[in-house]
């Protein structure tokens, strides 16, 4: 289909032409070519475009201001934001409300100024390295300039005075880890042992699993069971339940729930408990001290002295967040019978809550090493180790022949096993008995269990020294408690960890001239972690949290080791761990049906109270449901300034590092040049290439110093030399 003509098109045309005849024109220089110049003109001037630009000025102009607001606004939004993180960060920054805070005041500061006299330091290295210092220092007697001489007289400072004393007390250092680190693979040695032999405790006789019948229990001793709890409302449930239902004839025991709680309404709830399980035919009492003398100890010693306490011939002891398996008495009782010298049982702990945070999964990592190796180890080999303070039977005999309970330190556990251990006594250890808890899941709470782990070996150790050195046992056992109980596994341990990875590693690189092997540093703690982790293979994946973690917990577990072995701060104080009970009574009821199915019909005393204290209970949670206060993170100004001080370290060993590499390829250059020019008998090697080479690589890598210099001039003087005075010596 042909297109129509464009008739406003031809008559515009045409009126053009009319007005410029000179529309079309042939350029008569173009003639001969054959060219056609053709000139269009637009029908309107250039209008448009100008006010387009004009108005691409205003909008620059518009959008610079535009820039110009956003970054005073972003200016603004985050000088604020500091400023709101700083008063946050002072807010929660932990204040001495513990006695692991209130006795660190003068570790602190100690801390603090070392983290000054850091930093000085790391502004010093930072101006002699960008003066070129690092490679070639200066000398007292060639200095110019004042900030010259200060570096070169602490160059000789360093050198003379401070590093010397610092290297032996590194080399002291060192040979304490080599030996801690003996003992762990000793230890690890022994377990293996155990494993390949299946070496483990053989009881004389077993009690039949099942429901006891009423005319056989004259076969089952005597046994007491205490709870020993304060102020725990979120886990006294659980525990109570859990030894009410243990397959034991209740008429051959008794439970003792020993309350020392201060708040009325845990009093009041821990009461209902035990009256509700009383009237389901329970033997059991409760018992309350007016007066908190001696924390844990006080309250045992105070529970042994009743009159009724000469009928029962064991007791079992379980914390208030301890849940022990139904059958848990009969697989630690027949241990006791044939073996009259046997003092203690002591079962493994299980974690309920291992797998709840990062803090839990590394907590599980030590205390896995501690029973699966430390204490089987122990117990298999020399009969001998620290009471755990729970999930334990007692021979009571035991107890009254090394003194009771006493109330002279906060380890009321260790001291009775050490007593018990220098009167003769033997202990056994059952790795396959376990007894669940709950581990800390707050920092502040772990942190506050770790300061009185700590402290209370230390005061124990000082109290009981002379005790070991004028007991009746044997030389090989006095020597165990002393250098390896106590010295090397609860003293040389933190002192070491916390001196030599947090004070002597940092020093050492602000030090140069003291140094510590790289075994040291990495191999060989890279090796003792692989090996604490063993007993745990599930937590392989949490090695560097575990290495990290480790050297924070190192600052605590100084400042508590120091403050039990010269007794300063409140290290005698008691301070309850804080649980949240997070074993459900679910949980609970599920592992009573794994035991025993025939014991689900008491699991529905679990669900419900007595009716007569009911209407208490009710008022009593929401009364604690209000006094709730929110949670929050907070900020330990300890572990942060050894965090900076280990942060300054590191720039300043990024800055050695990057020295080193400098010199150390500056000697690389040297050698290689000079083994292929000296091997090279071609001329255009030699005085061509070979120089040129040299050059390109001298201005490359920056060697603007003497040394590199010299290299070249001597060079040109060995390269000369052998092509037999090609040129003359620069």
């Amino acid at each position: 289909m042909s297109r129509e003509p464009n008739y406003e098109f031809q008559e515009w045309w045409n009126k053009q032409r009319e007005k410029n005849h000179d529309f079309f024109t042939n350029d008569s220089n173009n003639a001969n070519k054959g060219f056609l110049t053709v000139e269009i003109r637009s029908l309107n001037p250039d209008l448009t475009t100008e006010k387009d630009r004009s108005r691409s000025a205003r909008q620059l102009s518009w959008i610079c201001l535009l820039r110009f607001q956003q970054l005073a606004n972003s200016l603004a939004w985050i000088t604020n934001s500091f400023l709101l993180l700083l008063r946050t960060a002072n807010r929660r920054i932990s204040a001495a409300d513990s006695p692991c805070d209130s006795s660190a005041s003068r570790l602190y500061r100690i801390i603090k100024f070392f983290l000054v006299l850091v930093v000085l330091l790391l502004c010093v290295e930072l101006v002699a390295y960008f003066k070129g210092w690092h490679f070639s220092p200066p000398s007292a007697a060639s200095a110019e300039a004042a900030v010259e001489l200060f570096y070169a007289l602490w160059l000789e400072i360093r050198a003379d005075y401070l590093a010397p004393p610092l290297q032996s007390l590194a080399n002291v250092c060192i040979v304490l880890f080599l030996i801690q680190s003996m003992d762990r693979v000793l230890l690890m040695l022994g377990c293996l042992w155990i494993k390949i032999r299946r070496i483990k405790p053989t009881a004389s006789m077993e009690y039949p699993m099942g429901r006891v019948e009423t005319g056989n229990v004259d076969d089952y001793p005597m046994v007491l069971v205490q709870i020993p709890m304060c102020n725990e409302k979120e886990v006294y449930q659980q525990s109570i339940a859990a030894v009410c239902i243990m397959d034991w004839p209740k008429e051959r025991m008794l439970v003792q729930v020993l309350d020392d709680s201060d708040e009325l309404d845990a009093q009041n709830l821990i009461q209902a408990e035990v009256q509700k399980w009383h009237q389901k035919g329970v033997h059991i009492l409760y018992r309350h001290r007016l007066i908190r003398s001696g924390y844990k100890a006080g309250n045992l010693k105070s529970a042994m002295s009743c009159d009724y306490i000469k009928n029962y011939e064991f007791v079992a002891i379980f914390d208030a967040d301890f849940q022990p398996a139904p059958d848990f008495l009969k697989k630690t009782i027949p241990h006791f019978k044939g073996n009259d010298d046997l003092a203690l049982v002591q079962a493994r702990w299980a974690f309920v809550n291992k797998d709840e945070n990062l803090l839990t999964r590394l907590q599980n990592i030590n205390l896995s090493f501690h029973f699966e190796v430390e204490q089987q180890v122990n117990g298999v080999f020399i009969n001998f180790f620290g009471f755990n303070g729970t999930a334990g039977v007692w021979r009571i005999k035991a107890l009254e022949d090394c003194g009771g309970w006493l109330e002279r330190t906060t380890v009321e556990d260790m001291d009775i096993a050490v007593r018990a251990h220098l009167c003769g006594w033997k202990f056994v250890y059952l790795n396959d008995v376990k007894c669940y808890c709950e581990l800390p899941e707050s920092y502040e709470a772990y942190k506050k269990q770790q300061y009185r782990w700590h402290s209370g070996p230390m005061q124990l150790f000082r109290l009981c020294f002379l005790d070991i050195l004028h007991s009746k046992v044997n030389k090989a056992k006095k020597a165990n408690l002393i250098f390896l109980f106590f010295l090397l596994r609860k003293l040389i341990l933190p002192f070491y960890s916390f001196t030599l990875f947090c004070i002597i590693l940092p020093l050492t690189i602000f030090l140069p001239e003291a140094e510590l092997p790289a075994w040291v540093v990495c191999y060989v703690p890279g090796i003792m972690s692989v090996l604490n982790i063993l007993p745990a293979p599930r937590s392989f994946p949490f090695i560097v949290p575990y290495l990290l973690f480790e050297n924070t917990m190192s600052v605590t577990k100084f400042n508590a080791m120091i403050s039990g072995l010269f007794r300063l701060g409140n290290s005698y104080e008691w301070i309850v761990t804080k649980k949240l009970g997070r074993s459900s009574e679910a949980d609970l009821v599920a592992f009573e049906n794994e035991s025993d199915s025939s014991v689900t019909e008491t699991t529905s005393f679990l669900r419900s109270s007595s009716d007569s204290g009911l209407e208490e209970l009710s008022k009593l949670e929401v009364t604690s449901r209000r006094s709730v206060k929110t949670k929050r993170n907070r900020l330990y100004r300890m572990e942060l300034t050894l965090a900076f001080i280990l942060l300054s370290a590191a720039g300043r060993s990024l800055l050695s590092a990057q020295g080193h590499y400098r010199c150390h390829l500056e000697s690389e250059l040297q050698v290689t040049l000079t083994q292929h020019l000296l091997t090279n008998n071609s001329n255009f090697g030699v005085t061509g290439s070979g120089l040129k080479q040299f050059s390109i690589g001298h201005s490359l890598y920056g060697c603007q110093n003497a040394n590199c210099e010299a290299t070249c001039h001597w060079l040109k003087y060995k390269v000369c030399t052998k092509q037999k005075g090609i040129f003359e010596e620069d």
